[in-house]
């Protein structure tokens, strides 16, 4: 028996938080380096120094494992933070969105286009990364609503839906180049709006004809 053959033995079988990590970390870098043709249960197993069981133990499909590994690929670069000021924190998270959408559209783009495909793929992006990302601007909100910053009319999830549903709709639709020159002005058009605070006409008045 070699020493090598030792060592491997006596450190025994890996703990599994471990290998889950290793797998989803192998994911997010494949992912964002060839695509999502690249994420198959053979190359992640290999990658990973796993096996192909535990991975159809963990995941349905190939597609339910890119989405969590998307989102913990993902989730230190998008933490929301708190500094007490709304708009600051607000343009902060939303530069670091479009930064990572920047590096990352041909990701989000294939998997959201996956994903209208994929049942399996649908239901892993919306509960590991869509869901919980929304959550997490929605309790921010919150917190600035409870605090005076926001009016208590506010509607949290259309705030959301103007700020990070602007930049999917450039991304995805429009397919135009993103880049961090129109996060202040998405962020004060959702916190102050267009209307005309006297009322909506030029005199002041509120008549109509």
């Amino acid at each position: 028996m070699t020493d090598s053959t030792t060592a491997r033995r006596g450190r025994g079988r890996r703990p599994a938080a471990e290998v889950r990590a290793n797998v989803l970390e192998a994911t997010g870098r494949l992912l964002l380096e060839e695509g999502i043709q690249a994420i198959t249960f053979d190359r992640v197993a290999k990658e990973a120094g796993s096996s192909k069981m535990t991975l159809y133990k963990w995941w349905p499909t190939p597609g339910a494992l890119v989405a969590e590994a998307y989102f913990s690929r993902s989730q230190p670069v998008l933490e929301f933070p708190d500094t007490g000021d709304i708009r600051t924190d607000l343009i902060t998270q939303l530069r670091s969105f479009v930064h990572w959408l920047t590096g990352a559209g041909r990701t989000v783009t294939e998997l959201i286009g996956a994903a209208q495909l994929d049942p399996e793929l649908a239901r892993a992006w919306a509960h590991h990364y869509a869901t919980p990302r929304r959550e997490l601007a929605r309790a921010r909100l919150a917190t600035a609503r409870d605090q005076g910053q926001l009016t208590p009319e506010a509607d949290l999830h259309i705030i959301v839906d103007q700020l990070w549903g602007a930049c999917y709709h450039r991304l995805l639709v429009l397919m135009v180049p993103l880049d961090d020159t129109i996060v202040e002005r998405l962020v004060d058009q959702a916190l102050y709006g267009a209307a005309n605070p006297s009322g909506g006409t030029p005199g002041g008045s509120t008549e109509i004809g």
